[in-house]
This record gives C-alpha cells, structure tokens and sequence, in this order.
C-alpha cells in the first residue's frame, strides 16, 4: 500500500512517499480503508521533534515514539474512512462500516499510522460512525480540533448564560471550542485576526476582536472562562494579562497546559453536532497523499484557518 513515510526527524522534506506492506487485522481489530486524514501542528511537531529532548516532555516524547527518528515511521493522528475487514472477535463494527477514528490511546501510547490507505485500530479505540450527512473532508476535519477542544471544555465545566473568551479562535482548536462553548448555552467573545473575523462571527461569536488593532488584556469586559487555543510559553507576559480579564471564579486553560484526553463520549458529541447540523467544519486547504511535504509546509508556518485535510 501507499504511505508516507517519516525517515528522519526534521523539515516537511524527511517525508517520503512509499509503498509498504499492508496491515492485517487482529481478531479484536478492524482494518480501515482511509479516504482522508489531516496535518495538524501536533503532527508537524513530531516530524521536527521540536521540543528539546533534554526537556521533561522532549524526552517523554522520545521514549514513546524514539529518539532518532519515529519508530513507526508512518505519522498521522486522525482519520476517516471505510471498514474493509474486521477480526473475527469483532462485535461493534462490520465490513462496509463508514468511520472516523483517533490514534492516540495515551500520553504513553501513540500509535499514529494514518498517512497511508490502510490502518488497523481495536474495535475500542476512539472510534465513531461518520454522520451519513458529512463526507469524509467534512468528518475528519472536526477530529483533533474537536477533541482537543472538548477535553478543555468539559474541564471547565460551562454553564448556560457564562462568558467566555476563546484566544485563537480561528485555528483547528479555536473554531472547535468556540461552536462547543456556544452548544453549551454560553456567550463567546472570539479573538482572531483581521482577515478571519467574518468567519468566527460565522461560526456563532457573540463578538470578535481583532488582536491587530486591540490588545487582548485592554478588553473591557470580564470572563467567567479564557481558553488560549494556540498556546503560548507558560509564565508568558500574554499569560498573565489576560488572566486580569477573569471573573473571580473564572478559569483559564490553554492547549500547552496538559495533554488532552481524548474519549468516546467527546468524540460522538462531536458526530452528533455534526450530523444535527451544529457544528461547521472549517477546512483551510486540501492536498492529496502526493503532496503531503507541501501541506506540511503550509502549517508550519502557523497561520491555518481551521483544518488541512489530506486526501487519499
């Protein structure tokens, strides 16, 4: 089968197209033919391996996927597509099954593989069927997002009528966590830059800053929960200006606070929404398998409205 894959760790150039061997289900697996997967920053990240493996996490990062270069050479954390076969203890899936899927079982245990027509995942893995509504573009591009986003969310704990300010709110995880926000009854204040301001107040903002022509910590206004869907360095100066905009209960997260939990239930939320017609995928660009270097280019510069999807 096709795939791409990573030989070393570096620039978008360390990845290769190449034809592998084809996996082939365990008894408790499904094997899935993938229709699209998505580059996101935390891939580009572990193709640079941009952390310093001297850090805490650099070298978590390291014994989990390798230090030299991946152990499993075939990146890709999400994808979408069509249940070919299954192992014969299989009993939530059947051949024909049209699904969406995440790879990453823990901090600990990272299984990737979706640049390729083939994978294999456990019939328990987080998995979901694709709403019959959505194509495969649409479905995979609401994944990492999705459930980056609805790990901080439900952290939160939202409630009907609080205020929320989502920095970033045009990015994969931004435009995830500002439709969420607003599903839980919330009114949102979306942050984004000037050429994205007709989309997120598309996507249901109550109000849009541009952080161009406004500083972020000069809002006049107070919240009962601030998500930063960038990420910044901690004990950054912009960390603590903005956190003088929270109400005296208020919490703030951001995607660089913790590794997001990623679940079922968070996961057929987002199926649902989509299915109902409630949440909107944003789709910035999309590339076929072939040019996957210039795709990997293109969010690296750290500018991506929403979701890159890649078509196999």
């Amino acid at each position: 089968m096709r795939a791409v894959i990573c030989t070393a760790y570096g620039p978008p150039e360390v990845l290769k197209l190449a034809e592998i061997d084809k996996p082939v289900p365990k008894k408790n697996e499904v094997l899935i033919k993938i229709k699209t997967t998505s580059v996101t920053a935390s891939d580009c990240i572990v193709r640079g391996f941009k952390i310093s493996k001297w850090h805490p996490i650099g070298f978590i990062m390291g014994l989990v996927i390798g230090f030299k270069r991946p152990r499993n050479p075939v990146l890709g954390m999400v994808l979408a597509g069509e249940i070919e076969t299954v192992g014969k203890d299989v009993k939530l899936y059947k051949p024909g099954d049209q699904v969406v899927g995440w790879t990453i079982k823990s901090a600990f245990k990272t299984m990737l593989g979706t640049y390729a027509e083939y994978k294999c995942l456990d019939e328990n893995s987080i998995m979901a069927i694709k709403p019959a509504n959505a194509d495969f573009k649409e479905a995979v591009a609401i994944i990492y997002g999705g459930l980056l986003a609805a790990h901080f969310i439900r952290k939160a704990n939202l409630q009907k009528q609080q205020k929320v300010l989502i920095y970033g709110a045009s990015g994969s995880i931004g435009t995830a966590a500002l439709q969420l926000a607003k599903y839980f009854g919330t009114t949102v204040t979306g942050v984004c830059s000037t050429k994205n301001l007709k989309l997120v107040k598309s996507l249901g903002a109550d109000k849009v800053v541009d952080y161009t022509k406004e500083k972020v910590s000069e809002i006049n206004d107070s919240f009962d929960f601030i998500f930063d869907g960038v990420g910044k360095k901690k004990g950054s100066e912009f960390k603590s200006e903005i956190k003088n905009l929270l109400s005296p209960n208020g919490k703030y997260f951001s995607v660089d606070d913790s590794a997001p939990n990623a679940t079922h239930e968070n996961l057929n939320l987002l199926m649902e929404l989509l299915s109902n017609g409630q949440f909107k995928p944003v789709i910035d660009r999309t590339y076929p398998l072939e040019e996957i270097v210039e795709a990997h280019r293109y969010v690296d510069q750290g500018h991506k409205t929403g979701d890159v999807v890649i078509t196999i």
